[in-house]
């Protein structure tokens, strides 16, 4: 069973991707900001991160950057409903940071399951 950690400050989200990806088979992990998403990083192992860009404590470039540094393996979907910005120049930074995908709120199931199965192939292909 393949572990994923989600990290986003916005409660009713966190639960719908907690929920979508544990429907598919997948162990979740959820962190309300990127501190205590940081902590659960640090203390478990986790095959795919999925964080929020914008939040209070720790932005969510902040959190790739760091997991990338201390666990390049572990792959990193960013996800963005972009606040005061178009979601596409947070999306693109991130990319830059190193994450495997980025994805626009409100995320769609079948855009999210996509991006989860196919980076977990190619992780497990390598």
């Amino acid at each position: 069973m393949k572990h994923i950690l989600v990290i986003d400050d916005e409660a009713p989200v966190r639960f719908l991707l907690e929920k979508m990806l544990e429907r598919e088979g997948f162990a979740v992990k959820t962190a309300s900001d990127g501190e205590e998403g940081m902590q659960l990083f640090s203390k478990m192992s986790f095959d795919l991160v999925i964080t929020d860009i914008i939040m209070p404590e720790r932005e969510g470039i902040e959190i790739i950057m760091e997991m990338r540094k201390n666990n390049p393996s572990v792959p990193v979907i960013a996800i963005s409903g972009g606040g005061f910005n178009s979601p596409q120049d947070y999306l693109s930074i991130a990319c830059a940071a190193g994450a495997k995908a980025v994805l626009e709120k409100p995320v769609e199931r079948a855009v999210l399951l996509s991006a989860v199965k196919t980076i977990l192939e190619a992780e497990q292909g390598e």
